[in-house]
Parts: C-alpha cells; sequence; structure tokens
C-alpha cells in the first residue's frame, strides 16, 4: 500500500487496541491513545526504510535517503544469505528483511529499551521521529508542499508537548507497566503493531509480504503471505482509495470511542 493507508491503517488498529484494552480492563488514558496513534501511524511507514523511493526515505532528508540505502543493502545481504532453494534471485531488498514479524519485535523491543534506560531525551527522540512520520502519512498534502525544517518543527514540538503531558501522574507514562522504572516501557507495542498492520496492508497487494520469515513454508524462507490471488489489489489502486482509506478512517473512529467508553 501506499504511504498514507499505511498510517491510516496504523493509527486504526491502535485505537482498536484502545478499545480493545478498555474491555480487558486496562483502559488507555487519553494521551496514551493519542501518542500511541501517532506512534503507530507513523512505525506503519518505517518498514519501507528498504525503499528508497518511499515516503520514509523523504522524511528526513539527506539522513534517511542514507539509511534507506544501507538498509535496503542489509536486507538484500540477508535474502540472499537465507533464501531458500524456491525462492527467487532479487536485485534488491525491498519487501524483505524489514517485512517480517522478526523485525517488528526487534524494532519494537529496541524502542522499549531506549526509552526505560535512555531517559526523557530518548522517549523525546522516538516521539520525534514518528510524529514527523505520521505528518508525512497522514497529512502528506500538505507535508509535499511544505518545507522539510517546518515538519520537523511541528514534530520536535509535539514531542516536547505530549512528553511533558504523559508525564503528569495519571496521565500514562506508566500506562500498563507500573513497576518501578517501567516508565514508556510501553512504548514499543504501537511500534511493533505498526510495523505489522504495514506488513498485513502490504500483503493484500499482489506481490504479497513475506511476514513469517525466518519460518520456513515448503522450499522457501520469503514465502509472500497473501489472500488468493484474485482478491489481491495493486498499490495505489482505487480499493485502496475509495474502500481501504474510508475504511480505516471509520474504523478508527468506532475504535476511539469504544476506548474512551463513548459506545
Amino acid at each position: 500500500m501506499m504511504g498514507p493507508a499505511h498510517s491510516l491503517s496504523g493509527a486504526a488498529a491502535w485505537l482498536g487496541a484502545g478499545a480493545a484494552a478498555a474491555a480487558a480492563g486496562h483502559p488507555m488514558p487519553w494521551p496514551v491513545l493519542v501518542v500511541g496513534a501517532l506512534i503507530t501511524a507513523g512505525a506503519a511507514l518505517a518498514p519501507d526504510l528498504d525503499h528508497k523511493s518511499a515516503t520514509i526515505s523523504r522524511a528526513f532528508g539527506p539522513v534517511s535517503r542514507s539509511l534507506c540505502g544501507i538498509v535496503d543493502e542489509l536486507s538484500h545481504a540477508v535474502y540472499k544469505a537465507t533464501r531458500g532453494p524456491g525462492d527467487p534471485r532479487r536485485n534488491g531488498g525491498h519487501r524483505t528483511l524489514t517485512h517480517t514479524w522478526l523485525w517488528a519485535v526487534l524494532i519494537g523491543a529496541g524502542a522499549s529499551a531506549a526509552a526505560v534506560f535512555g531517559g526523557r531525551w530518548a522517549v523525546l527522540a522516538i516521539l520525534f521521529v514518528h510524529l514527523v512520520l505520521a505528518v508525512e502519512g497522514l497529512l502528506w498534502r500538505a507535508a509535499r508542499v511544505s518545507s522539510d525544517v517546518l515538519v520537523w518543527a511541528l514534530g520536535a514540538t509535539s514531542a516536547w508537548i505530549l512528553a511533558g503531558v504523559l508525564d503528569e501522574p495519571g496521565n500514562g507514562s506508566d500506562w500498563l507497566f507500573s513497576g518501578a522504572g517501567q516508565e514508556y516501557l510501553w512504548l514499543g507495542l504501537p511500534i511493533v503493531l505498526g510495523a505489522l498492520v504495514h506488513d498485513i496492508g502490504d500483503a493484500l497487494t499482489v506481490s504479497g509480504c513475506p511476514i513469517l520469515w525466518p519460518i520456513p513454508l515448503g522450499r522457501k524462507r520469503w514465502h509472500p503471505i497473501g489472500p488468493p490471488k484474485g482478491m489481491r489489489f495493486r498499490a495505489g489502486s482505487w480499493v485502496e482509495l475509495k474502500v481501504l482509506m474510508p475504511a480505516f478512517m471509520v474504523l478508527g473512529g468506532i475504535g476511539a470511542a469504544g476506548a474512551l467508553n463513548f459506545i
């Protein structure tokens, strides 16, 4: 899928998770619901770090473009080193390493560890990166015609304000994990969810997505998981724009209402 659809699906998924958490007796304070939705919207773009033309490659100027090139080469190298006898040869790393459940879990765990052990500045950095990505995904039309500096300033300002809100007692810095020193441990959860939602979205497209790597399926380790061919669509097609994106907005609204006990 394209960047805006990925971000919308990520936000909708976190809002749905908020409704599920409320039903399970662990309701999210409203700052956690809002911040988590924004982080998930941003994290839902991150698996495309292996694609030099993706939205994320433009988000942070030369830094993100260079990083995308490095991740593309790394992903391609991992693919070549681990491909099974049934996996085809490839010329690049797109939709390989960063489009797997293992990558999602490792990135989320790394973010949680950074938030817990790195202190406030690590939390601010995580928020900044994902809020910039959320702007690029959810407000992509405005972001395209705005300067990068303006988008970065919005991300930095929002990160500072939202971190301050979360730090207030009862606002959620210790949501779900309330032990001493476990503040912001939950920050990895929306990052994992965003990456997995991205992978599921890509699995619905023509090329599928090797979400299950490194688990082998038959003669393949990089099996492109997806529904039957007749149910798949091309990225950017009318199905994505006219059906899925409106559906994500509706589902997100329902999830938010459930999370806040409005329904």
